[in-house]
């Protein structure tokens, strides 16, 4: 069975029925989903619910001029791109020109020649298109910015980014906010031993148990090398140990072989907490856990260290 092409969305904005009609005879119905309204503020309220692609609006209305409604539109909803043609039977240039200036993209003179509307709207129809596709492929490129490629996991960016979002309101609102630092014990004996692809392979062993251990609230990734951050929110003490703990038993658990050969891996953790009153930031909070790290590295590795600053 052949999918149907979904129509695009056309807000069409004119007092007159007549005017209405026209322009939606002009627009093939197979194609076009012709949203009709009378005013300008019901226009804004139809653009807000469907965000159509492109909008037809009449010059002169009851409530807003065409001019202002597209200067509405475009400082209201000024990250959803609409193509706007604006319909008028105004022939001066210097009003045509101020009417471009407040957001059409286009104007078309009445009376207007059916096919010459549907031809413009089919240019805006493929401007509007090609906008989507540029938005999409720049969400893309963000994601990727803010991911780490090994792992799939956020990278030092993503984390940061989310963290500081989260540590404001943690502060703000008083809930708990911990940082986790973890590493990979002698990890570089694997990749001296078995090469980089078994090293790579440990690590994205890694990463899934991290991830396979993190809520919705919490979040982790790879900062860099074998070193990843795990930031947990809304937990208390006793809760975030069990599963720091759970992520190490998890960790010495694995059995690896490389060419027929075993390798044991193993993790060690610090841990740092935002304290309740302490001003604090981020970067603060895991330099505090990265000693507490460190700590766990010179205890014999393998093992989890709280930080001396901010545990609750």
């Amino acid at each position: 069975m052949i999918a149907l092409k979904p129509r695009f969305t056309v807000l069409l904005v004119d007092d007159s029925p007549v005017a209405r009609k026209l322009v939606v005879d002009a627009l093939p119905p197979d194609e076009y989903e012709v949203l009709p309204v009378e005013t300008g503020q019901e226009a804004l309220e139809v653009f807000e619910e469907r965000r159509p692609g492109l909008v037809i609006t009449d010059w002169l209305m009851p409530d807003l001029s065409g001019i202002e409604l597209c200067e509405r539109l475009r400082s209201r909803f000024a990250n959803s791109f609409t193509y706007i043609i604006l319909l008028t039977s105004v022939t001066d240039k210097s009003e045509v020109v101020r009417g471009l200036q407040a957001g059409a993209d286009e104007y078309l003179t009445k009376p207007f020649h059916a096919e010459e509307l549907a031809a413009r709207v089919a240019v805006g129809r493929k401007i509007a298109g090609l906008q989507l596709e540029i938005e999409a492929k720049n969400r893309q490129l963000e994601q990727l910015a803010l991911t780490d490629a090994l792992t799939d996991l956020p990278n030092r960016r993503g984390i940061e980014q989310w963290a500081t979002r989260e540590l404001s309101g943690a502060m703000r609102h008083s809930f708990s906010f911990w940082v986790v630092m973890a590493d990979l014990d002698n990890f570089k004996s694997v990749n001296d031993t078995f090469g980089h692809e078994a090293g790579d392979g440990v690590l994205k062993t890694f990463a899934e148990i991290l991830q396979t251990n993190s809520r919705q609230c919490d979040i982790c990734g790879r900062i860099g090398g074998d070193e990843f951050l795990v930031i947990i929110t809304h937990s208390e003490r006793e809760g975030v140990g069990a599963v720091v703990e759970r992520i190490r038993g998890q960790v010495e658990a694995l059995n690896f072989k490389f060419g027929g050969r075993p390798a044991n891996v193993t993790a060690s953790f610090g841990i740092a907490s935002l304290q309740r009153g302490v001003p604090t930031n981020f970067d603060r909070l895991v330099a505090q856990a990265d000693e507490a790290l460190y700590s766990a590295k010179r205890g014999g590795r393998n093992r989890i260290e709280l930080a001396a600053v901010g545990v609750r």
